[in-house]
């Protein structure tokens, strides 16, 4: 009886080990991914893969579909910054929080209470990048086109693309002037979102076929534009 009982298979030690392992990969993975110092160049992304992703976080905007937005959000934090898998994630969230207070405000005093959730996200982009901003600016240009998209009965889509080009100029520290055809183009994918949304039934899918090309075409130029000169221009 005893000698059967030890010879019997313990079927659940492999597993026992084989989970507890995998824990401790997952705990040093989150320890690295949040706490591992990491510096990219912000100037380097997949314009073609941003482009898809801001089109699918305006869909799944228009959608009421905010679970998919945040993690496509994330998504496009990591195409375009660089930003680690997990730290994607705290990214997203200080974005949606600048999003959401911003979005309950019904006034400029009420705006600016998003600035300093701003600043604490475009701190967290700093700490990813190689190219250094100022990170007050740059938040702040932020929150300005931001109302300038919301107030649309005081502002053109001209005034949009304007800051635009100031808060990319400020966050690559290069000239406004770089800047003017993509701003435009993001202009004008926001325009054609604008009053896609208005239609009695939303956007349809040719709608947003446009609006991704529009995309397209401004990240494509805002890549082409940032891209360092090399030693022989």
């Amino acid at each position: 009886m005893n000698e059967s009982s030890s010879n019997a298979p313990r079927s659940g030690k492999p597993f026992y080990w084989f989970w507890r392992g995998a824990l401790l990969v997952l705990v040093l993975w989150l320890l690295t991914d949040l706490f591992v110092p990491r510096k990219h160049d912000i100037r380097q992304f997949d314009p073609a893969e941003v482009a898809r992703l801001e089109t699918a976080m305006w869909r799944s905007y228009y959608d009421k579909n905010p679970v998919l937005l945040f993690w496509q959000l994330a998504g496009g934090l990591r195409q375009q910054f660089h930003a680690p898998f997990w730290r994607s994630f705290g990214l997203a969230f200080q974005a949606t929080r600048a999003a959401f207070t911003f979005k309950k405000g019904h006034s400029d005093a009420d705006y600016q209470q998003a600035l300093p959730i701003l600043v604490d996200y475009y701190r967290s982009i700093q700490a990813l990048s190689s190219v250094q901003f100022d990170i007050q600016r740059v938040s702040s240009l932020e929150l300005d086109w931001w109302i300038v998209h919301r107030q649309r009965d005081r502002y053109s889509y001209a005034d949009l693309a304007n800051v635009l080009a100031k808060t990319s100029a400020a966050l690559y520290n290069q000239p406004v002037a770089r800047f003017t055809t993509y701003a435009h183009l993001r202009a004008n994918a926001m325009k054609l979102c604008d009053e896609a949304g208005q239609l009695p039934n939303g956007a349809t899918d040719t709608d947003w076929q446009r609006i991704r090309q529009a995309l397209n075409q401004a990240w494509g130029n805002l890549h082409e534009v940032v891209q360092p000169a090399s030693p022989n221009t």
